[in-house]
C-alpha cells in the first residue's frame, strides 16, 4: 500500500509538522509506503499552484490513496484531480475557527469551518483529532475519531539535562511551549497566575520557537507543563508530556479532560488566574514530594501510543480502498 502525505510545509521550523511526520514514520513500521508531499505557499494562489504540482507529481507517481492533512490541504488534493481516494484529517481551527477568548472566534476565520463543510462530499475517509472536532463532520459514514499517537520509547526516560539547559538546579520551573504572539494559545493566564503566587523560586519559560527535539527534552526536565489555550482538539503536546511523565496543569479543551483522567500530578483548570495558579501550586508541591506523574502508563491505557493509532489509521485505509 502506498500513501501520499499531503501537509503544510510552510513552518519556518520544520519542513512538515512533527506529529505528521511521526505517524508517516509510525505508518512505515508498519510495512506502509508513505511518501510525503509539502504544500507550499499560502493564500488562494498558492494553493491553486501546490494544486497544480500536486497534478504533475500524480502524473509521474501512482499512488494508492492520498491523506491530507488539514482542510486546505485536502482541497489542494481534491483540486489536483487525483485518481486515488484522499482521506482528510481535520486538525482543529480549520473545523471550528480561530479563537481569541473563551468562546470567541474571527468572524474571518468562520471560512475555514465553510470549506471543511463543503469539501466532504470529495472525501473517502474523514479522521478528526477529538469528538469537539468531529461534531463539524456530517458525512458519519465517513467518520472516524483517531487522535494523534506519541512514540513513547522516544519519549519517556527523564533526561536531567538542566545544565544543557541552562536551567537552575534549585528553582521550579513551569513550562509554555505555545506561541505567546497567538492570542488563542492565552499566555496571559499562566502569566497572571504567576503574578498570584509571588515566588521568586517558581519561573516560567516559554522557549518558543525551538525543534522539536529540545521540546522534548524541556518536557523530561521542568517541574511541570502548562497548556492555557482557549481551544484545542486533541494536543499532542499534552500526550507527549504525559508520556514523559511531567505534571500537567491544562485548561479544560479537546480532549484534555480524558487524557488526563485521575492522572496524579495533572490537573484541570478554569479560565481564572486564581484558579489557574492554584493547581499551578498543587502540581509543584506535586512534582517536589514525588517527581514525576504515572502518565506514560495512561497513554498505553488509551491506546494512544503510535504504533496503536497507526493500525487505526491503517483499518481506516483498507476500509476505504476496499
Amino acid at each position: 500500500m502506498k500513501i501520499l502525505f499531503v501537509a503544510s510545509g510552510n513552518s519556518k521550523n520544520f519542513e512538515l509538522l512533527p506529529f505528521i511526520k511521526t505517524q508517516g514514520e509510525s505508518l512505515r513500521e508498519k510495512g506502509i509506503e508513505v511518501e510525503y508531499f509539502p504544500v507550499i505557499g499560502k493564500g488562494g494562489i498558492g494553493y491553486l499552484k501546490s494544486s497544480r504540482n500536486l497534478h504533475l507529481y500524480l502524473k509521474k507517481n501512482s499512488v494508492d490513496l492520498i491523506h491530507a492533512h488539514y482542510t486546505l490541504c485536502g482541497w489542494v488534493a481534491v483540486l489536483a484531480f487525483p485518481k486515488a481516494p484522499i482521506v482528510l484529517s481535520i486538525m482543529g481551527d480549520d473545523a471550528y475557527g480561530c479563537y481569541y477568548d473563551v468562546n470567541k472566534v474571527k468572524f474571518i476565520s468562520r471560512y475555514l469551518t465553510i470549506l471543511t463543510f463543503l469539501i466532504q462530499p470529495f472525501l473517502k475517509g474523514i479522521i478528526s483529532k477529538s469528538r469537539n472536532i468531529s461534531k463539524y463532520v456530517y458525512l458519519k459514514k465517513k467518520a472516524h475519531i483517531i487522535p494523534n499517537g506519541v512514540n513513547i520509547e522516544k519519549l519517556f526516560n527523564k533526561d536531567n539535562s538542566r545544565a544543557e539547559l541552562e536551567l537552575e538546579i534549585s528553582k521550579q520551573y513551569v513550562l509554555f511551549l505555545g506561541d505567546p504572539l497567538d492570542r488563542r494559545k492565552n499566555i496571559s493566564l499562566v502569566k497572571n497566575a504567576m503574578q498570584l503566587l509571588k515566588n521568586s523560586n517558581i519561573e516560567l519559560i516559554a522557549p518558543y520557537p525551538i525543534p522539536h527535539e529540545l521540546v522534548l527534552k524541556y518536557l523530561k526536565t521542568v517541574d511541570i507543563f502548562v497548556l492555557t489555550a482557549f481551544i484545542e482538539g486533541s494536543p499532542n503536546v499534552i500526550k507527549e508530556a504525559m508520556a514523559c511523565n511531567c505534571p500537567i496543569v491544562s485548561t479544560d479543551v479537546g480532549d484534555v479532560k480524558w487524557v488526563l483522567g485521575e492522572t496524579e500530578g495533572c490537573f484541570i483548570s478554569s479560565f481564572e488566574p486564581k484558579d489557574f495558579a492554584d493547581k499551578i501550586k498543587r502540581a509543584l508541591h506535586f512534582a517536589e514530594i514525588k517527581c514525576r506523574t504515572n502518565g506514560r502508563q495512561r497513554i498505553f491505557e488509551l491506546g494512544l501510543d503510535s504504533e496503536t493509532i497507526a493500525t487505526r489509521i491503517i483499518n481506516v485505509y483498507n476500509k476505504v480502498l476496499n
